[in-house]
């Protein structure tokens, strides 16, 4: 900022700490500059030395070096070095025979009993299992089906059926019908088929589906939309590899856009409050299979009727594990391999008297005339790797 003329510029009157008087200078050039730090001032180091300067700093050792001393070797006698050491001698063997008789006049210790362990409580503890219904402790079997905790992962899976019970919606919905629903899932067996996936991932989709539609209005036009959209959400939760979103627009012949089956999938997790672990049939028939070693052509029969179920409105309100359990009496019938054994009974808890209904309802499903336009799941398990099972069941009609 300039100066205005006629003003001398103001001097700070703050006293320069760095600007030393004459006298001073004259102090300081007549005597050294003291090395310690003045009274009250902290001491000043380093926290580190610089290697690289090493060799330039001098420790200073409080403790002066003295000069070499000139060591005077003693002259000792043989004698007096024999003597010393049957002296050491003698001490340790007098201290060694003094240990012995004080273990021999002490008692024996006991040796010190292990801390008894806390029981576990009740939750923690394994299932009570009878051995002939064990079915889990054979060594053969995989590890990685984890059989140590097999019953109690059913048992969670039963008594969260309790969740997700559901009852016949379709009368609440106003543009659709049970034709078209079974138009829908017939289609979706198709996409499982197509890409190969897993069966939980069907009848996941399925599930989901259903949830869906018990909560919520749908169209006829966006009703393939909620299907291909839950089947992706299966996927995401059932496959290593799940499709992508692309490949479900095009199997949906790009009837929809992207941003359409996003949103879709955004609604259906809210309307099941982002919980999609529901317990599906396919999950209890392997299970129960297991319990009659049952083989692969029985275990397909069973999966055949249990996937033809899916098409029909009357099993949405039945319970995935009981309609397992029925699926598999009637396999287990049309194969004369016997009816329901207790080690059936022990791991579904049901009895025969209680599948007694849902079997007759499947019996009528499978002896009632196919619809022509329903005709995926027959044609899925009427091929020659299938063991010709649709045959198998006609001729026992």
């Amino acid at each position: 900022m300039p100066f205005s003329r006629g003003k001398k510029p103001m001097v700070s009157k703050i006293p320069k700490l760095h600007v030393k008087s004459s006298e001073n200078q004259d102090d300081a050039s007549q005597a050294k500059r003291s090395t310690s730090p003045p009274q009250g001032a902290p001491r000043k180091r380093t926290a580190f030395i610089d290697i690289t300067n090493a060799h330039k700093i001098e420790i200073s050792n409080p403790i002066k070096k003295k000069g070499p001393v000139k060591k005077v070797q003693k002259t000792t006698s043989v004698a007096a070095k024999n003597e010393a050491n049957l002296n050491k001698l003698a001490m340790v063997t007098s201290e060694g025979q003094s240990e012995e008789a004080q273990k021999r006049a002490s008692p024996a210790e006991k040796p010190e009993e292990p801390l008894s362990k806390a029981p576990l409580p009740p939750h923690l503890l394994p299932p009570q299992i009878p051995p002939e219904f064990d079915i889990d402790s054979d060594p053969s079997n995989d590890c990685t089906q984890t059989p140590e905790y097999a019953k109690d992962i059913f048992d969670y899976l039963k008594n969260r059926e309790e969740k997700f019970v559901l009852h016949d919606y379709m009368d609440r919905q106003l543009n659709l019908n049970q034709s078209m629903r079974a138009i829908l899932v017939d289609w979706l067996v198709e996409v499982q088929e197509n890409f190969e996936l897993n069966h939980e991932t069907l009848y996941l989709a399925v599930k989901m589906t259903d949830h869906y539609l018990a909560v919520a209005q749908a169209s006829r036009e966006s009703l393939q939309l909620i299907g291909s959209t839950a089947m992706l959400l299966a996927c995401k939760f059932e496959e290593r590899l799940p499709p992508c979103v692309d490949d479900f627009l095009y199997i949906c012949d790009d009837a929809y856009k992207r941003s359409q089956l996003i949103t879709m999938e955004a609604n259906i997790l809210q309307a099941l409050n982002f919980d999609i672990n529901i317990p599906v049939a396919y999950r209890f028939l392997r299970r129960y299979a297991k319990c009659v070693n049952a083989g692969m052509d029985t275990l397909t029969l069973a999966r055949f009727v249990c996937e033809l179920s899916l098409l029909e409105m009357q099993f949405v309100p039945v319970r995935a594990s009981l309609l397992a359990s029925a699926c598999l009496l009637i396999a287990l019938v049309t194969k004369d391999l016997g009816g329901w054994n207790p080690c059936l009974q022990f791991h579904s808890g049901y009895s025969a008297e209680d599948l007694a209904p849902v079997a007759r309802e499947l019996q009528h499903m499978l002896s009632s005339t196919p619809d022509s336009k329903l005709a995926t799941v027959r044609s899925k398990y009427s091929h020659n790797f299938k063991m010709c099972l649709y045959q198998t069941i006609n001729q026992k009609q």
